[in-house]
């Protein structure tokens, strides 16, 4: 399994939405920009995997890494819940796809790293649930303050685990939810909560690199760790 490149190839799943350029006003398979130059940076070739298609295990075969990237809410059906009023519409296309996707990484040990709607992504297929309006929670809309804007939440990461060893034990992050863990899945560990009691970091012990932010560290400028660390992973 894997490249033989010297650059680890890091496949990033996709949006599909309409989107305007040149000319054009069509739908497309879109992602934003600061993944890529998250993993370029970090010394590795991203490679776009869009939500259509019917994904396999010799698909994924050359890949080094895995990201599951941020977007809209997973449809609640999910994780056998009702939808809340609060929750987005159903995007059917992702939530099968990048199942899928996570389904094959487990399958072939893919370094793996979930942003966001990734991490929740990654936390349901383990058997997890989410709440589906933080701020009935918290009370707070800091984790998303207006559509378009990130908030900035003060996190604390558990000593000893994965995550801390890439970011520190107190970081400062982006973020952009509404949603959050509920339930765990089976075998994941929370490694990092905000100080509402949010969970903004989850691992699953005993693979080579699987974690899960709820932050979007694509947006964190020069401070792109973990897409150095995923990277490092892949080569290694």
């Amino acid at each position: 399994m894997g490249s033989s490149a010297s650059s680890p190839l890091i496949g990033i799943s996709t949006y599909l939405e309409r989107s305007r350029f040149g000319v054009w006003d069509v739908p497309a398979a879109v992602l934003p920009r600061g993944y890529l130059d998250g993993v370029v940076h970090a010394g590795g070739t991203p490679v776009l995997l869009p939500p259509v298609g019917d994904w396999e295990s010799g698909h994924l075969s050359n890949l080094d890494g895995l990201i599951i990237a941020g977007g809209a809410d997973l449809d609640p059906s999910c994780y056998d819940a009702d939808r809340d009023p609060a929750t987005g519409p159903a995007r059917e296309d992702r939530d099968t796809t990048e199942w899928k996707l996570i389904n094959l990484a487990f399958k072939l040990r893919i370094p793996l790293l979930g942003v966001c709607r990734g991490m929740q992504l990654l936390n349901v297929v383990l058997g997890g649930t989410l709440h589906q309006h933080l701020p009935d929670r918290t009370g707070t809309d800091a984790h998303l303050p207006r559509p378009g804007t990130f908030g900035r939440v003060p996190v604390t990461v558990a000593p000893g685990s994965t995550l801390s060893a890439v970011v520190g034990e107190r970081v400062e992050v982006h973020c952009h939810h509404h949603q959050s863990i509920d339930q765990l899945g089976d075998d994941l560990v929370a490694v990092a909560w905000a100080a509402d009691g949010t969970i903004e970091g989850i691992e699953l012990p005993g693979e080579p690199f699987l974690v899960g932010v709820q932050w979007h560290p694509e947006e964190d400028g020069v401070d792109r760790r973990l897409f150095e660390a995923l990277v490092g992973e892949g080569r290694a």
